[in-house]
């Protein structure tokens, strides 16, 4: 806003204490702008589409989505996550469904929430969170079973404040590939 003009600029909304605060999409830029970063020069709107030439909208494709979400954040490696759990300085996650966890074993000492319940149980403000989920500035790594829906999960995750979530690149295949602990479901 300018001087005495309580009209926000380029799709801003003023907030109840006076500040502006962006819209998606909108040409005004804050220290607290979330919206995801332009794919070849064109800005997302609102529901993830991109929009193009005329302002007409195309649809984001899953590869393009995954692109976007992992720019985000640094995803980490098996060794460099079993490092960080094993000293105490990360969450290990385990959003695999239960039929995978029972073909393949779990991560001894991993947390296991199903994908459907992430969002509930982690965040900190939550009425249904896990004892686990201390604050905001929890790191956690999320892994499913080869990477890929851990990525949008660690992306969910961001939207909620947990600005140090991140994933397991390749999930847990690629842990068990590299040799690291697991074991079978105990029955």
């Amino acid at each position: 806003m300018s001087g005495t003009d309580k009209t926000p600029r380029g799709g801003a909304v003023v907030t109840a204490n006076g500040a502006e605060k962006r819209r998606p999409g909108s040409a005004v830029a804050t220290a607290n702008d979330t919206e995801r970063a332009p794919v070849d020069g064109a800005p997302a709107t609102a529901n993830g589409a991109v929009k193009v030439a005329g302002g007409s909208e195309r649809p984001v494709g899953i590869d393009e989505l995954l692109e976007r979400v992992r720019a985000g954040y640094r995803r980490v490696e098996a060794r460099e996550a079993h490092e960080a759990v094993r000293t105490g300085a990360a969450l290990l996650v385990d959003i695999r469904y239960a039929a995978l966890r029972e073909r393949d074993g779990v991560i001894p000492g991993a947390l296991v929430i199903e994908r459907n319940e992430l969002e509930w149980r982690l965040d900190p403000q939550g009425s249904h969170r896990v004892p686990e989920a201390t604050g905001h500035d929890l790191r956690v790594v999320v892994f499913c079973n080869e990477g890929y829906a851990s990525s949008l999960a660690a992306a969910s995750l961001h939207q909620l404040g947990l600005r140090r979530a991140t994933d397991l690149v390749g999930g847990f295949q690629a842990w068990r590939a590299e040799g690291l602990p697991v074991e079978p479901v105990r029955s």
